[in-house]
């Protein structure tokens, strides 16, 4: 899950109603801009700290602090609002509020009662989590609009909504609004990241840092138009300084125990790219298990497609290697081809010379081979015999014709290639066998003649 360490940009009902009239999803490119709304390289507005407030705010140090937390004891432990044994059964119900994290604490009848939320130190349903840290640097520019629209909606208007955001930079002809990312949220919602090219008069161009166009998107009419736009938060994706993540992990969250959260350092299972986060409530744990499940979802299609890939990498390397046994097939019928060849020459260049003693140790050889192949229990005998079982299995089974065997497709498929393998081989060794044959007719041809010119010479 990814830690969104921005400011959300703000969506207040009065911003919206007095912005220009609201435009549906199919209006991008229709927000109107009004004056002072031109994209500028001011300062940007210190977003370190302020970015962080959605999740890590510490409460303010206020001098009525202190009154808030002698209430609250007071609420859960001695409550004087009756004066008799019914504020026991009181001090008891506003424990159990403030177990849940809702209701009013009432304690004392002068004193306005205490507000239980869901961030007082006694609430139980809380749990410490932990998000990825960005690893983006500020000068890769990247901000982050979350709209309130399906991310099929957003793909498909995507070009209308750079321009409707290049409208929002003023119109500037040097900035170039780029997408990183779209990303499908929960609820309907979705993320898109986005960068703003800066092109100088001299053709260099850089990227506008992340805080600096965050600073423009916060200003009151740029929020306004955005809005229309339907964005509903807005943020930069940097990384954190080790300041920053040092004073996160030193101040437990407002309402976190502070032993549970030294616990939650000491378990993260990577410091150095996880923070741990509090989860308070319910509506934050599933708004983690949505997010969770979109990102199993995610996973599970790229799982998918990999394994699409895989299958088709596994189809091609099936052909790949049908080829090249025919390729080597080939190579070798070539290679006896020229093989005979070979012989031929020699026999015409040594035509009329006697027998040496090298070819009459190769003829003994071939012949060796001869014998082998026509030996009973060699390949003729071997064949003969395949073709007797062959002939005695179709006997019977022309006999015992009521008894079926079934075999599953996939198998009798590979019998039949290991059939067909084995009897290519067979011709393949036959063909070679006959070649050879005829180059030894050949090669005793020769040396008749040879013997008899040789014998007319004599005479």
């Amino acid at each position: 899950m990814a830690f969104n360490f921005g400011a959300p940009s703000g969506t207040s009902g009065t911003a919206a109603a007095t912005a220009a009239p609201a435009v549906g999803f199919g209006g991008f490119g229709t927000t109107s801009t009004t004056a002072g709304s031109a994209f500028s390289f001011s300062a940007p507005a210190n977003t370190g700290a302020t970015a962080l407030g959605g999740l890590f705010s510490q409460p303010t140090q206020a001098p009525t602090q202190s009154n808030q937390l002698i209430n609250t004891a007071s609420a859960l432990s001695a409550p004087t609002l009756l004066g008799d044994e019914r504020d026991a059964i009181l001090a008891k119900w506003n424990q159990l509020q403030a177990f849940w994290g809702t209701g009013k604490g009432y304690f004392n009848n002068n004193i306005p009662p205490v507000e239980f939320t869901q961030e007082n130190p006694f609430c139980r349903f809380k749990a410490v989590g932990y998000s990825c840290m960005p690893n983006n640097k500020d000068e890769d520019g990247l901000v982050v609009l979350v709209f309130n629209k399906k991310e099929t909606d957003i793909r498909s208007q995507q070009q209308q909504l750079v321009e409707s955001l290049h409208k929002v930079l003023g119109g500037n002809q040097t900035l170039t609004v780029n997408v990183e990312g779209i990303k499908t949220l929960p609820d309907d919602q979705t993320e898109v990241v986005i960068y703003v090219v800066e092109r100088s008069p001299n053709g260099t161009s850089r990227r506008v840092p992340a805080t600096t166009l965050y600073a423009h998107f916060e200003q009151t009419n740029i929020k306004t138009q955005l809005q229309q736009l339907g964005v509903t938060l807005s943020m930069t994706r940097t990384e954190l300084s080790p300041a920053q993540v040092k004073q996160l992990l030193q101040n437990p969250p407002a309402g976190v125990d502070p032993i549970i959260w030294e616990q939650a350092k000491v378990d993260n299972p990577d410091s150095e790219k996880l923070i741990p986060v509090p989860m308070v409530g319910f509506k934050e744990l599933l708004r983690r298990l949505k997010v969770q499940d979109q990102m199993t979802k995610q996973h599970q299609t790229r799982l998918d497609i990999i394994s699409e890939d895989i299958s088709e990498l596994q189809k091609n390397q099936t052909t790949t290697m049908a080829k090249i046994a025919q390729y080597k097939r080939k190579l070798m019928d070539l290679s006896h081809r020229t093989l005979q060849v070979l012989i031929k020459q020699e026999i015409q260049r040594k035509s009329g010379y006697a027998i040496q003693a090298d070819e009459e140790q190769l003829r003994v050889q071939l012949d060796t081979i001869q014998c082998e192949l026509n030996a009973p229990t060699q390949f003729k005998g071997r064949l003969n015999e395949l073709m007797s079982q062959i002939r005695m299995q179709n006997h019977f089974g022309a006999v015992k014709s009521e008894e079926r065997y079934y075999i599953d497709a996939d198998l009798l498929r590979e019998i039949k290639q290991h059939l067909k393998q084995q009897q290519e081989g067979l011709s393949h060794l036959i063909s070679i066998i006959k070649d050879d044959l005829e180059d030894i007719k050949l090669v005793e041809h020769g040396l008749n003649e040879t013997i008899h010119i040789r014998g007319g010479v004599f005479t």
